[in-house]
């Protein structure tokens, strides 16, 4: 007990006016107290039966949330470029009975996405690894989208401060206003924001 109080006192020292009060000491080190995870689902305004795509779902720490919302007549595409993680998710998807759940082992370039079809994309913390081709990408990516598409982004900040700041890799972010720039490039139109999430960007863009 007396070290968690001292490591809560330490930092409340490191932090100062850095954000942190937007985290909750206990949960520092739990993803759910930074990731906000019920807020970010709730946000997305899903409807049962939407067609979602998670963009880089790795471990499935969205993609089952975003399975939950959709409901049973809906479907959401778990896709990532990494085999050995989309084999590993497919037996998440079975061991969790997730039968409204496909796995996707997309291309660098093309997600692989079924043309048309898709009420809302969600990407965590996998923007900034499309480098160098991302305008490109979202362009081409509009084909997927239904009319009334959608594409929410939730990407690192790269001006966290104190004790916030251990949580960002080098390289591992992405400038707000580029963000904005480059999904206006691709076509997309901006259509809101929240500032909710501590260490992260989270923005959502239209493609009407």
């Amino acid at each position: 007990m007396k070290k968690t109080v001292l490591f809560i006192a330490l930092l409340t020292c490191l932090t100062g006016c850095s954000g942190l009060s937007k985290l909750d000491f206990w949960t520092l080190y739990d993803r759910a107290g930074w990731q906000l995870p019920e807020q970010v689902i709730e946000s997305l305004n899903i409807n049962l039966g939407d067609h979602v795509a998670d963009i880089g779902a790795g471990g499935g720490y969205f993609t089952f949330l975003l399975a939950e919302a959709v409901g049973p007549t809906g479907r959401v595409y778990a896709v990532d470029v990494d085999m050995d993680i989309t084999e590993e998710l497919e037996y998440l998807v079975s061991e969790n009975g997730a039968f409204n759940v496909v796995v996707i082992l997309a291309e660098l370039e093309d997600p692989l996405l079924p043309d048309g079809t898709i009420d809302l994309v969600f990407l965590c913390n996998t923007y900034h690894h499309i480098i160098g081709r991302r305008v490109d990408y979202f362009s081409n990516l509009r084909t997927d989208l239904k009319s009334e598409g959608r594409v929410a982004i939730v990407d690192m900040k790269d001006d966290l401060t104190g004790i916030l700041s251990l949580f960002a890799t080098e390289g591992h972010w992405t400038p707000r206003q580029l963000l904005l720039t480059e999904m206006e490039q691709a076509g997309y139109r901006h259509q809101s924001g929240f500032d909710f999430l501590p260490i992260q960007n989270f923005e959502i863009f239209s493609v009407n």
